[in-house]
């Protein structure tokens, strides 16, 4: 079955941390009298490898051509590169893709719009402490929709799927799919899923959705986050000190403009590193005494480690 101006705005994302894959995604399109049973076909999640969306005129042919390109090890814009020179009906100028991918220990976004998608159309590619993301939406009530969930999306402080979820809720707007307006909803169903690198090929370990009728006035959104809320936690412990780490403190955590460290009297004249999320060394230095103050005011927002050695770690939070 082939569903016309599919999907409306939808997130692909790829952690580089926990090598977590995810799609989540909304539309005003009633999948009831579709035949649709789940809300989240349009996205494909291969686990420790990469996520598709296949959007805007979608056709099943080019997401298995694109699935089949992702597991012969082409890059995300190789994928993309290759879906807009083979469309399965020669017609690349109406789709949209949001895809991510791993490639060894690297992770990359690309985002394609075709010049025919109906307007308002656009997509946002980027990264933010190691998770990189593809934002994409056609028929859309304007950029705001996409800014919006890219704020969101970046401004969460959960794991993946939080962020996610987040994303959608920045989309949570009347009208969102100019289709839908007069529902006075923003879409008529919504998805969000997740895979761990070691789940199964279409079996993801955290997968959820909402369809909703033409002409209830159910927010499907809203609807999503109560089933999310029921499965999933947001809340984010702001320190993770494991046993090894007894001999640091770091404060104030989180932190905006400056950390100071602690360091047990055993530990000076260690050596200490600071990296990011992606495990991209920030920061190297030596304990000169027990007490270390560190400007970290041109970090970006996120979650970092502080290493001594092999043994202690600690990690803390730049807001």
């Amino acid at each position: 079955m082939i569903l016309t101006a599919q999907d409306t705005f939808s997130i692909v994302a790829a952690d580089s941390t926990t090598r977590e894959v995810g799609s989540a995604g909304a539309s005003c399109v009633d999948l009831f009298a579709a035949g649709f049973i789940d809300p989240s076909f349009l996205g494909q999640l291969l686990p420790d490898t990469g996520a598709i969306n296949t959007q805007a005129f979608y056709l099943p042919t080019n997401q298995n051509n694109a699935r089949a390109r992702m597991r012969a090890g082409d890059t995300p814009t190789q994928i993309i590169n290759w879906l807009t020179e083979y469309d399965a009906q020669n017609n690349s100028s109406i789709r949209q893709y949001g895809i991510v991918g791993f490639s060894g220990t690297n992770v990359s976004a690309a985002g394609f719009t075709g010049v025919n998608t109906d307007d308002y159309k656009n997509h946002i590619t980027g990264n933010i402490g190691g998770v990189y993301y593809s934002i994409q939406g056609n028929i859309l009530l304007g950029q705001e929709i996409l800014d919006s969930m890219e704020y969101r999306f970046r401004n969460e402080s959960g794991d993946l799927a939080c962020k996610l979820m987040a994303a959608l809720q920045g989309a949570k707007v009347v009208g969102a799919d100019t289709r839908c307006a007069p529902d006075g909803t923003s879409t008529l169903f919504a998805f969000l899923k997740v895979a761990q690198p070691d789940d199964t090929n279409s079996n993801p370990s955290f997968s959820i959705g909402v369809r909703t009728r033409d002409n209830t006035g159910i927010e499907p959104i809203d609807s999503l986050q109560s089933i999310f809320n029921l499965q999933h936690s947001c809340i984010v412990s702001a320190v993770y000190e494991p046993v090894e780490s007894k001999l640091i403190k770091v404060y104030p955590n989180p932190a905006r403009n400056e950390i100071t460290i602690k360091a047990d009297p055993s530990l000076i004249g260690s050596q200490y590193i600071i990296s990011d999320s992606s495990g991209k060394d920030m920061m190297i230095g030596t304990f000169t005494g027990e007490i270390k103050k560190i400007d970290i005011h041109r970090f970006a927002a996120g979650m970092y480690i502080l290493r001594v050695g092999s043994s202690h770690r600690m990690s803390f939070v730049k807001n």
